[in-house]
């Protein structure tokens, strides 16, 4: 689990909204998945019509360090962002 202030930006935005309080606000759920089960598992969302925060993109997004990996930012029902990464370093195997 990872928590965020509401007042910090970093480089993908506010994760939560200090006015706005139901359950899973600011609140980030991460799932890392084998590289193909991460493929798989954006594939179903879509096909789900699930509520995509990011699509999937490179973290970081731009150069080298960091993690290297593919994320997937999703909303589940009750409100939770639920996260799908791939393993550290597998963005650089697989574009």
């Amino acid at each position: 689990m990872q928590l965020h202030s509401f007042t910090v930006d970093h480089d993908h935005g506010r994760i939560g909204d200090p006015a706005h309080k139901p359950y899973g606000n600011g609140v980030l759920l991460w799932f890392e998945l084998d590289l193909d089960r991460f493929e798989d598992a954006a594939a179903r969302a879509a096909q789900m019509h699930v509520s995509v925060v990011l699509p999937r993109h490179r973290n970081p997004p731009d150069g080298d360090g960091g993690p290297d990996h593919w994320e997937i930012w999703l909303r589940d029902p009750d409100g939770y962002t639920v996260v799908l990464a791939s393993p550290d370093g597998s963005a650089s195997i697989a574009a």
